[in-house]
């Protein structure tokens, strides 16, 4: 009886140990760092862990779903590999949340594993912390930096003393003129010695007039060289209302061009994008997250404010994720402003000059390629934190890129148009084994660009 009554109690303690080992660990089954990988990689683009964005926020879902509709971990993979099958099922908590969050279809993950949602579970639950960062000085740092905080010191102080010492030799011979300045054989040279401008001139007179021809013509020429780059602004980089980095854009996270400036590709103008193009991205990117790049003097508190002032300007509340109906138009800077006379379609260059303009620049230039047809006239807009007038932009510099570039004649295009002048202009321009460049052509007639 006793033995019996012992092993009663001793199996109630395991039965216990087990509940509430399966209670504190609940929903945390899984492992919580690649749950994190998952979670960046299939659920940021609708949720975060702590603030709604379009669907709720994720931070201890598996308490919640137990607590406000009953529902346990089974009902969560479901959730997830197929939520429209489970709502058409009739699961009155799942059609419930389909109608608190506006009816927004949740996407279906039928490619995750259990395992892969038990992790994503586990992160939401039990998030990982943050790694800290470095900090800027260490003990160490200090300890090293002690010495070299003296011996600046000292150099400073010898650089001072040497200074004081050239300054007392240089009073102790101003002392020695004077005293010269007085005496009789000073006066003897000072009788001889020209009184007057005019004297001088007399005197030189063939070379001041040389020296004064000489300056005319550097006059001339500065004044010249002056009006000639008159309305040439490379290197122009004004401040933004909203700041925009094509490094982080195009740089870091690899978005073609003509995803913002699709106009490029098929119209005349590349136009700047709408804010609605931007908000394509942040409506759900509401905070900067990057850590491992951030310009020189900006942190992250200044990204976010950037992206606050995208929300601002659309009307966009990021609390309901609704818009508001109250926008602001945005004062950007132009950069690249061609004059009125001039005519240039930028899908003429983008679209039938592409392949052209790229080999044409990266054979002239070969330590410094480019891969899209937009640098070839623009630079490398992918390492600019802040655009840039990357080129002249002068008839000179166009007319010398239609003289270069080899015009592809075995495009589809120029093969049917040029069919026959092709014989015609191998013959008539053979330089370089009969290729020919965009002036032959007709790139350098004036009526192509100015009208």
């Amino acid at each position: 009886m006793i033995s019996w009554r012992k092993h009663y109690k001793q199996t109630l303690i395991a039965i216990g140990l087990l509940l509430s080992t399966s209670a504190s660990f609940y929903g945390q089954d899984g492992d919580p760092k690649n749950g994190e990988k998952l979670f960046k990689a299939n659920c940021t683009a609708c949720h975060a862990l702590d603030k709604q964005v379009i669907g709720p926020p994720l931070k201890g879902v598996v308490e919640r779903v137990k607590t406000e509709g009953g529902k346990d971990r089974d009902w969560l993979h479901k959730w997830i590999k197929d939520n429209k099958a489970l709502r058409a099922s009739g699961d009155k908590y799942a059609n419930e949340i389909f109608e608190k969050f506006n009816k927004t279809e949740m996407l279906q993950f039928p490619n995750l594993t259990e395992k892969d949602i038990d992790d994503i579970l586990a992160f939401t639950t039990n998030p990982p912390a943050p790694e800290p960062e470095p900090t800027a000085t260490t003990a160490t740092d200090t300890a090293a930096a002690a010495p070299a905080d003296k011996t600046t010191t000292n150099v400073v102080i010898i650089s001072l003393l040497a200074i004081a010492g050239l300054l007392v030799w240089i009073l102790l011979k101003l002392r020695q003129l004077v005293k010269l300045g007085q005496s009789e054989d000073l006066a003897g040279l000072n009788a001889t010695r020209v009184r007057s401008f005019s004297e001088i001139y007399e005197k030189y007179h063939y070379i001041g007039k040389g020296l004064l021809a000489i300056l005319a013509i550097l006059a001339t020429y500065g004044i010249w060289n002056w009006i000639m780059w008159i309305g040439v602004y490379k290197g122009y980089k004004p401040d933004q209302p909203i700041y925009f980095s094509h490094k982080i854009h195009a740089g870091e996270q690899k978005i073609d061009c003509q995803l913002c400036h699709s106009s490029a590709k098929y119209g005349k103008v590349s136009e700047i994008p709408s804010m609605n193009v931007c908000m394509n991205c942040h409506r759900t990117i509401s905070e900067y997250n990057a850590k491992h790049y951030m310009e020189p003097g900006k942190d992250k508190a200044f990204y976010d404010g950037e992206i606050q002032k995208i929300y601002q300007h659309t009307g966009w509340d990021p609390a309901k994720q609704q818009y508001t109906g109250k926008t602001e138009p945005v004062e950007w800077t132009r950069i690249h402003n061609m004059p009125d006379f001039v005519y240039f379609n930028h899908s003429q260059h983008v679209v039938a000059g592409e392949q052209a303009i790229i080999n044409s620049f990266n054979k002239k230039n070969p330590n410094n390629k480019i891969d899209v047809v937009c640098k070839a006239c623009h630079g490398k807009i992918d390492t600019m934190n802040v655009v840039q007038m990357a080129n002249d932009f002068t008839m000179g510099w166009c007319i010398e890129c239609h003289r270069t570039t080899e015009v592809d004649m075995n495009n589809g295009y120029n093969k049917e148009y040029f069919k026959n002048l092709h014989d015609k202009l191998k013959k008539q321009y053979p330089k370089d084994g009969g290729k020919i460049t965009v002036d032959a052509i007709g790139g350098l007639e004036c009526g192509k660009c100015h009208y």
